[in-house]
């Protein structure tokens, strides 16, 4: 499996490059935004395996993290996960806003970063979406909010609502059984796709990320010491 390591410090690249390597991974390592943007072009990977994950350090030298991870996703849709000290919820939010599909605080456990590398790179062999034909896919309605399955797309009151895969992917899930409320455990195994305990930090920021972007904080209601459930607005009810 191919990775491309962005970070500019030579000797944690070295150390995490080697542990890497140990687990079956091919690492390229980028000193810089420019550099790991420049690795990721058509061009530079041509004859050669698609990079599964881009592990991005968010203090760089020459441009903050963040607008890197944004230029990222304006050329692929390779999964990214931030690595960084910033641990307050609203950088993880705006990190998870702008593209990023997993969110790492420094110190980490290496058995965590494999495994959150392992779980968003088998999201992303697991949904790579189909071409539908125009048209097709019936909307689910609830509420203020229209969900498209297959188009993967989000309204409110007819207003498209960008998400990431993840958040796609949780707001689907509680969608299927409106009011009934999902186990942290059972989420994160069906999203995620694993059953690391550490992932539900990253569910805590998703849901957090959802609430803001739908503009709907009382859609997703927090069920403690369960879990969570979507409670379906009234058509009529404003934002």
């Amino acid at each position: 499996m191919r990775l491309l390591l962005v970070e500019d410090d030579d000797h944690v690249a070295a150390a995490l490059a080697a542990v890497l390597a140990k687990h079956g991974f091919a690492v390229v390592h980028a000193r810089s935004g420019e550099e790991a943007l420049q690795a990721l072009l058509p061009a530079a990977n041509a004859g050669k395996e698609p990079f599964a994950v881009v592990l991005l350090d968010l203090g760089l030298p020459d441009q903050d993290g963040y607008q890197v991870c944004g230029k990222i996703r304006k050329i692929t849709t390779i999964p990214v996960i931030m690595v960084t000290a910033r641990a307050d919820v609203r950088s993880r939010i705006h990190g998870l806003n702008l593209g990023a599909d997993d969110y790492v605080v420094k110190p980490y456990d290496t058995g965590e970063l494999l495994a959150r590398i392992h779980a968003v790179s088998r999201r992303k062999a697991g949904t790579e979406e189909p071409a539908a034909a125009e048209g097709a896919g019936a909307a689910q309605r609830l509420g203020r909010l229209t969900l498209e399955l297959l188009t993967r797309r989000v309204s409110v009151d007819g207003a498209a609502v960008q998400l990431t895969r993840k958040e796609f992917d949780l707001l689907a899930l509680l969608a299927q059984r409106p009011g009934v409320v999902f186990g942290r455990e059972q989420i994160i195994s069906e999203v995620w796709h694993t059953s690391w305990v550490g992932t539900g930090r990253t569910l805590e920021v998703h849901v957090a990320s959802l609430r803001s972007k739908l503009g709907m904080p009382a859609l997703i209601e927090t069920v403690r010491g369960v879990g969570y459930r979507l409670v379906v607005p009234a058509a009529h009810e404003s934002a």
